[in-house]
């Protein structure tokens, strides 16, 4: 989705991340994120939305609040097989009140949960809109990027 190279901290799994990173639900994982994830994307000459991707392991929490800083909004990147790993990023957003979107991963266009299934068990209030994704796919993460600076908009159009 970067415009520039972007800044990947992948590394492959080892057998020393068996006791930090669940894969029970993920058996197949063969990387993780070891920091985080840096791109930058120009919607406009004066509209430039820089990327952070995050871990959601809670070793990483400590560099949420500086990554935060001057961010109109966030994405929550939704694996529904690991629906308890997604609470800790909307509690953060809700409690910091940074607008955010729920962005539902599917995998090569599976979605096993509709929209209102994933809104009540994340508990989920109607303003915070949930999109289908593919993290994987440009026009897919494209797509959800537009809904959240659309979601910015309207909420700051109604606070003015």
């Amino acid at each position: 989705m970067s415009e520039i190279l972007p800044l990947t901290t992948e590394a492959v799994m080892t057998d020393a991340s068996a006791g930090i990173d669940d894969l029970g639900m993920t058996p197949n994982k063969q990387t993780t994120t070891v920091a985080m994830d840096f791109g930058r994307l120009s919607l406009d000459r004066d509209l430039i939305l820089y990327l952070f991707g995050t871990p959601g392991q809670h070793r990483f929490w400590f560099m949420w609040d500086d990554l935060v800083r001057g961010a109109i909004g966030a994405v929550v990147l939704l694996d529904t097989r690991r629906l308890a790993d997604s609470f800790p990023a909307i509690d953060y957003f809700e409690e910091a009140k940074l607008p955010f979107v729920v962005g539902v991963n599917g995998w090569d266009g599976q979605f096993p949960h509709g929209e209102e299934e994933v809104r009540e068990a994340l508990a989920l209030p109607s303003h915070v809109p949930i999109v289908r994704t593919d993290a994987r796919h440009r026009d897919s993460v494209k797509a959800t990027l537009i809904a959240l600076v659309e979601h910015v908009v309207r909420i700051r159009a109604a606070h003015v």
